[in-house]
This record gives C-alpha cells, sequence and structure tokens, in this order.
C-alpha cells in the first residue's frame, strides 16, 4: 500500500484560513457507507442524526500558545514551536533557523530569558528555559497559538479562542483536536436535550501530527508519540452504552487513536501512556460505531485512517464530492459524519 493511493485534487481556495463567525455553522456531509449514501447538512443540525443513548466521545486536550520567537546568541533568528512540554522548564521544540544549534547553544527570548539547547532527537530539539518562571506560564506570556502550516498568515488574537474547544480542560497539546471545534455550548445543551450521553478521552496532539510521510511504502512510516489517557470511567461508560443498544460517536481521529490504544485483544480497557499507533486500512477499528471529523490532508496518516474505518474508495469518492461542494478543508474547515458500514 503506497501514500499516493490517498492523495486527491484539493484547489488551494478551499482551504480554510479562518474559522467561521459560529461554530456550529460549518457544514456537515453525513456519509453513511452501507446505505450508500451522502448528505449536505448543518452542524447544527447534528441532534437529529443522533438518538438519545448515543455516546460522544471527545478529547479535552487544551493547546498551549506554543509557538516562540527567539535570537540564537550567534545572531540569528529562530521559531520554536514546542513539540512536548518534558518538565517544568524543559521542553522538546522543532526549530526554524537557518543554522541549527549545537549542544549548548543558546536562544535569547523576547523578554530576555534564555534557553539552552540540551540536544537533539531525530528533527526535535531537547531545550532547557533558564527561568523560574514554570514553562506553562512562560508559554502563556510570550507564546501565541501554533496554527497549523497551511493557514498563511499570523496568529490573531481571536485564535486564543477558536484554535481551542469549549470543553478544552488538560493543557497539553500543540494543535487542536479540530473536529471538536465545531461545537459550541447551545448545541451541546441540545445534544443533552435530546438525551444523547458524552464522556471524554485526553490525547495531546503534537506536532508530529503535520509531519508529511517520507516513506512511500505506509508500513515503513513510524508514528510520531502522543500521550493519552484512557479513563476508567469512560470505559464503563462505553460498556454500558453499547450493552443498552447505542452507539459509540467518536468526535475526531485523536479519539479513535486513543481508544484503539487502550484496546487489547478486542477488549477496551483504562489506559494512561504514550501510543505511536498506526491505523491505516486493513487495521479493524472496533471501539467506535461513527466519527465525526473535518477533513483531512492527502496522503495523510489521518487520512488513512478514516479510510481504515469507511473503506478507502468511499473516502476518496466523498472527498471527491466534497471538492465539487466547494466544502473548506483542515483545521478550521467543514466536517464529515461517518458512518462505516458494518462489513468496512
Amino acid at each position: 500500500m503506497k501514500k499516493s493511493d490517498f492523495d486527491f485534487d484539493l484547489p488551494p481556495d478551499l482551504i480554510a484560513q479562518a474559522p467561521l463567525a459560529r461554530r456550529s455553522g460549518s457544514r456537515l456531509l453525513v456519509v453513511d457507507v452501507g446505505a450508500h449514501t451522502k448528505k449536505d447538512r448543518k452542524f447544527y443540525e447534528l441532534p437529529e442524526m443522533l438518538q438519545p443513548g448515543d455516546l460522544l466521545i471527545f478529547n479535552d486536550t487544551r493547546v498551549l500558545p506554543a509557538r516562540l520567537y527567539g535570537r540564537k546568541d550567534t545572531g540569528g533568528e529562530v521559531e520554536i514551536l514546542i513539540e512536548r512540554v518534558t518538565g517544568p522548564h524543559e521542553a522538546r521544540a522543532q526549530l526554524g533557523v537557518s543554522k541549527k544549534p549545537k549542544e549548548g547553544g543558546r536562544i535569547e527570548l523576547a523578554d530576555g530569558s534564555m534557553i539552552t539547547v540540551l540536544g537533539r532527537e531525530g528533527e526535535f530539539f531537547l531545550l532547557r528555559f533558564e527561568s523560574e518562571e514554570p514553562l506553562e506560564r512562560l508559554l502563556s506570556r510570550l507564546g501565541e497559538m501554533p496554527l497549523p502550516p497551511y493557514i498563511e498568515r499570523g496568529a490573531e488574537e481571536a485564535d486564543n479562542e477558536r484554535y481551542q474547544t469549549v470543553f478544552a480542560r488538560e493543557p497539553g497539546a500543540v494543535a487542536a483536536p479540530t473536529a471538536g471545534l465545531h461545537f459550541d455550548e447551545e448545541l451541546l445543551a441540545k445534544l443533552r436535550a435530546r438525551g444523547v450521553e458524552m464522556g471524554y478521552v485526553t490525547l495531546h496532539v503534537g506536532a508530529g501530527t503535520f509531519q508529511p510521510m517520507r516513506a512511500e511504502d505506509v508500513r515503513d512510516h513510524v508514528m510520531h508519540r502522543e500521550w493519552l489517557n484512557v479513563g476508567a470511567g469512560l470505559v464503563e461508560k462505553i460498556r454500558e452504552t453499547r450493552a443498552a443498544g447505542g452507539r459509540v460517536v467518536a468526535v475526531g481521529t485523536t479519539v479513535v487513536r486513543a481508544l484503539e490504544s487502550a484496546t487489547v485483544e478486542g477488549v477496551l480497557r483504562p489506559f494512561a501512556g504514550e501510543t505511536q499507533i498506526f491505523i491505516f486500512p486493513g487495521y479493524k477499528i472496533t471501539s467506535v460505531d461513527a466519527l465525526i471529523t473535518n477533513f483531512h490532508l492527502p496522503q495523510s496518516t489521518l487520512l488513512m485512517l478514516v479510510s481504515a474505518l469507511a473503506g478507502k474508495e468511499a473516502i476518496l469518492e466523498s472527498y471527491r464530492y466534497a471538492v465539487l461542494q466547494r466544502y473548506r478543508f483542515f483545521s478550521y474547515g467543514d466536517a464529515m459524519l461517518i458512518v462505516p458500514s458494518k462489513t468496512s
């Protein structure tokens, strides 16, 4: 299986550069794979598509303002994208700089505080922030929202709210779980009134989610690591939902990754730790019955994940339809509700 098998033509003007005024005002393409149907809906109509007793599972990670700017001790400007906070004063990060710093190199931030380069792990640099201030507090003061590379503008003040879900509570991500961005408090209230249950996992989305696949053979790709937590209470809620005939609906691919990482021999168990799970066609997803997700990049691991759930041809055909209907793509774009067939 090749990454080129997951390519599609996407006009650049369909890549959303900013969110809509209303979170739930985005479009929703409902794809029922078993029934071979596609319906164009609005996201705020989601309660009509769910039944009392269905369980929506969200990722409650909170995005850190993880992009910083500084200057090397040799004078060159540096853009720092935190990939993961690893301690009160330490982090792993990508550095945008013309000449990569060596171990022991120093970077000065805008407020005069210093960073020491401790070493390197592949494409990531290990950094120590030489400040008594905890790193998360420093980021909240100096950092900016780490908008994805395909958004061709700088982060603005409005992104501090809009590139964050309304239910975000566990800080640690450097990219948003974007399917959750469509939910506002009004929609959540309507879902509760409908009798839809809700649960949460935590998966801290890393900057590696935007890294392109370099291996042409899908099986040669090595996934980035991400930390997750699937609690015992959620595991029990999922068991009860299915026992009562309800559906488990994941809000985002990160929820699928979390639940599948916590599934051992077909049994979902509580789990906290790191995952490098890579889900592509041939992998049988058992933890969810439907998925709400945004539209993903060509040849990306996330496109492969949704293809594993619903079938590659069904997904690529749906993407071609979405392009023709001028859906908005990627993080600030529109969404899909995918109901796989029983046999996919």
